[in-house]
């Protein structure tokens, strides 16, 4: 390609970028995106599609057992080699063919190269064989190079060969026994996925399990992995890491105690990928996430916008997404002197990355929650309510499967009367999601949702119980 000029410049193609540059493109601007790995990003390949491939079969196979008649013509075991080789086909055997066709009928031109800031909206991309091509954008330059595993400071870690989530979602097989250090979504949901291929698997954390969500949730994921065979430990943190003679990974507790496996996962975090993106040319700290506004612009600059992890504002592919048709669109505008921001409906800014994020755990059980926990609305400031009701009691659960167990919470303000976030705990409850999130993104009056009659009988009937628990509407 000779081309050296666009109006928008993407780096990164992941879903965040592809979104982006459709936006804009969409928006009448000329837009080259720019990937050095594979379009599509970390989601498409070693993320979201490929952990749920891996965990859905056991899901599947287990909700079958639990319900008569279907348990009964269960004879056999799962399939793992299946369900590595469906995992697979998720990831279109880590090919890009496809995204790259996408691309092309979308009219967004692309580079294949590392991409690196120069200056002011100028970028150089360098390409695999060390050829280099230096472009510049008319409009912007949209940053959406991601996150990437962070691993501790833990002697002698790099050396043992972990895993992050990256080899834990595309390895070729199961390995008898997995070390998992981290409690979070990462490691409870690869937990759940290797428990279900028979892998001896140890959770290590230094606190409970999913410790950003409301602590039920954490405490019945604990007895639904422990029902998988899973071992947690937690309390305790690892103080150094080796590989012994025979490959297996030893971890030596702060407890005095070790444990050993023949393959370790480090989930304990993300770190933003702009270490070496060329942030320093224009002033900003190489390695730091990219502070913006709403309008998905990086603060203090007119040119420079950031979407998905890397702004460290929800570290979830909807969320980045989400981001990026607002920025795509604000760059448009901008573009052509059109008004940013549309009384009417809000068109252009990002603002439900904030307070009301969807976000669901595939464990077993699965927690599917929107918005605010108690303790961070009690954090922020609000008076609040929290409303619990088991979810085995509904009779949509129980017909669902036998012997259900599950529980929710609404976190409610009490002095607008609106709801502040919502989580459910149980098999199947991502399904339940999206009521609360509207519910919530639209502050929906508690008086008005009485209105809101679920069917009966089906999962959703949970809302009135809830609803019931937390009173009569007012006069």
């Amino acid at each position: 390609m000779t081309r050296t000029n666009w109006d928008v410049i993407v780096i990164g193609a992941g879903a965040a970028g592809e979104n982006a540059a459709d936006r804009a493109v969409q928006g009448g601007l000329s837009t080259v995106i720019i990937e050095s790995e594979l379009v599509g990003g970390e989601c498409s390949y070693w993320a979201c599609m490929p952990s749920k491939a891996l965990i859905r079969s056991g899901l599947a196979l287990r909700a079958a057992k639990s319900v008569g008649g279907a348990r009964e013509a269960v004879t056999g075991g799962l399939d793992v080699a299946a369900v590595f080789a469906r995992r697979d086909k998720f990831t279109s055997n880590w090919k890009d063919d496809g995204q790259v066709s996408w691309l092309e009928s979308a009219g967004i031109d692309l580079l294949r190269g590392r991409g690196r800031l120069t200056g002011e909206k100028a970028v150089r991309v360098t390409a695999a064989d060390g050829s280099s091509l230096e472009i510049t954008a008319n409009h912007a330059v949209v940053v959406s190079t991601g996150s990437a595993a962070l691993l501790p400071d833990i002697p002698g870690l790099a050396e043992a060969r972990p895993w992050t989530s990256r080899e834990a979602t595309s390895a070729p097989s199961a390995p008898d026994s997995l070390l998992i250090i981290g409690g979070g979504v990462v490691g409870t949901e690869m937990a759940t996925a290797y428990a279900s291929f028979g892998t001896r698997v140890t959770l290590v954390t230094r606190g409970g399990l999913l410790g950003a969500l409301e602590p039920f949730a954490g405490e019945l994921v604990a007895t639904g992995l422990e029902a998988l065979g899973v071992t947690i430990l937690s309390g305790v943190s690892p103080t150094l890491t080796r590989r012994s003679d025979d490959d297996v990974v030893v971890l030596e507790l702060d407890d005095g105690s070790e444990v050993s496996a023949s393959e370790l996962l480090v989930a304990t975090g993300r770190t933003p990928v702009t270490g070496d993106i060329g942030l320093d040319s224009i002033g900003l700290t190489p390695g730091d996430w990219i502070q913006v506004d709403d309008t998905m612009r990086a603060s203090g600059f007119d040119w420079l916008y950031a979407v998905g992890d890397v702004t460290h504002r929800a570290l979830l592919t909807h969320q980045g997404k989400y981001q990026a048709r607002a920025c795509g669109d604000v760059i448009a505008a901008r573009a052509t002197g059109a008004p940013v921001h549309d009384e009417a409906w809000g068109a252009h800014v990002a603002t439900a990355d904030h307070a009301a994020v969807p976000q669901v755990t595939f464990s077993d059980p699965e927690v599917a929650s929107v918005g605010l926990t108690a303790a961070a609305a009690e954090k922020a400031g609000h008076r609040i309510r929290v409303v619990d009701y088991e979810l085995g009691q509904i009779a949509g659960a129980s017909l669902h499967a036998d012997r259900y167990r599950g529980r929710a919470r609404m976190v409610v303000d009490e002095s607008r009367r609106v709801l502040l976030g919502a989580t459910f705990v149980g098999p199947d409850v991502a399904e339940l999601l999206h009521a609360a999130t509207i519910a919530v993104v639209g502050e929906v009056a508690i008086d008005r949702l009485w209105h809101a009659v679920p069917a009966y009988p089906t999962m959703s009937e949970i809302w009135l119980r809830l609803l019931e628990e937390y009173g009569r509407p007012s006069a």
